[in-house]
């Protein structure tokens, strides 16, 4: 029987090592002493004489929680001695043992405090050490038990449980000489393994900022701004304006000898000069024509006024910026910016240059 006992608690306890430092395991261990009396006995008035009996009772068992209100448990149980003498004049010692297994339900009451009941089945061996054991015999069954109990939760882990359990049946049925039950009363000590642990928080996602102005990309709504500029709660660069001038060389428009006719090769040097005038409100810009040096004076300066306002006319037109920014004019062949009467000084000085004055913006830095 104790062979049993310690292969069966060795098996019980396996889990408990890997469970308990993750958090509160479902499995327990348990431990209970208490006295009890076995029927019938002295004061039934059936035996000649009682004797001293042994009625200490003890019992290890484990547990396991399937909820916080059922279980199932497993242990072993010694139920402890008693003696009489029979009307022959014999002495019987008496005593049981065996392995139990029970369901076990709880419910609380208040703060810390449970009420359970459980109920199973012992198989039991009983034993008669009559006449100082020169009568010994034995014999083995299944006794049914039910119990009660009151537990406090001392911590977490562990609980102490007054408990009182009756057992039937425990019966010798080799020669009929035993037919007796069994009135347990005791304290127990649980101890469940584990620990209760917080489920760790999901690491929160550091907001990102792209463009690290110190606004996260939900609420940035100029994603790109540099992080060298101060920005607004949106994440904007914040301005100031600056009273200047600033020059557009339009070099790259360049028409042919006596034409006005912008080419469409040509709009990438003036949607440059419109986004900048769209970003400075309050800037205003002088379109100045130029001509080459071929031809009557007097017409190239007409020519060079209609280059200009082709210029001016296509700013409002196509660009949108209001006509009271724009002026436009003509300077003919008075300001040259190459020499000499060849085919490449003629185009170069076939030109529109824009100059662009007034309060610009500039951005804050930090």
């Amino acid at each position: 029987m104790n062979n049993k006992l310690q292969a069966m608690l060795l098996v019980c306890a396996l889990p408990f090592s890997a469970q308990a430092a993750q958090e509160l395991s479902p499995w327990y261990l348990g431990a209970g002493l208490g006295l009890n009396n076995y029927e019938p006995n002295c004061d039934q008035k059936t035996m000649r004489e009682c004797g001293e009996d042994e009625p200490y009772a003890w019992d290890l068992f484990a547990g396991y929680l399937f909820s916080d209100n059922f279980s199932v448990e497993l242990g072993y149980r010694e139920l402890g001695r008693a003696e009489w003498t029979d009307y022959s004049g014999k002495l019987n010692d008496v005593g049981a043992h065996g392995v139990a297994a029970g369901l076990v339900t709880s419910w609380p009451l208040f703060t810390r405090f449970t009420f359970s009941a459980e109920a199973g089945a012992m198989h039991y061996l009983i034993y008669n050490n009559k006449q100082w054991g020169s009568e010994y015999y034995s014999d083995n069954g299944i006794a049914p038990y039910i119990g009660v109990g009151l537990g406090y939760q001392i911590t977490d882990n562990l609980k102490v449980q007054a408990k009182y359990r009756r057992y039937e049946n425990l019966d010798e049925t080799v020669w009929n000489t035993l037919e007796m039950e069994s009135n347990y009363y005791g304290l127990a000590l649980l101890w469940r393994f584990g620990s209760y642990t917080s489920e760790p928080a999901p690491a929160a996602m550091a907001p990102m900022d792209d463009d690290n102005d110190g606004v996260n990309n939900e609420q940035d709504q100029c994603p790109d701004t540099p992080a060298t500029h101060l920005t607004d709660a949106m994440g904007c660069t914040q301005y100031h304006f600056v009273e200047g001038t600033v020059d557009f060389q339009l070099d790259h428009i360049n028409f042919e000898n006596d034409s006005d006719v912008i080419k469409e090769e040509h709009h990438d040097e003036l949607d440059k000069l419109a986004s900048y005038m769209k970003e400075n409100e309050r800037v205003v810009v002088e379109l100045a024509g130029h001509s080459s040096n071929i031809g009557d004076p007097d017409y190239n300066m007409q020519l060079s006024d209609r280059r200009a306002n082709a210029v001016r006319n296509m700013l409002i037109e196509k660009y949108g910026i209001t006509g009271e920014r724009i002026t436009a004019k003509g300077y003919g062949v008075t300001q040259p910016v190459a020499q000499g009467n060849n085919p490449q000084a003629h185009s170069v000085n076939r030109r529109i240059e824009a100059h662009v004055s007034g309060e610009m913006k500039k951005p804050i830095l930090k």
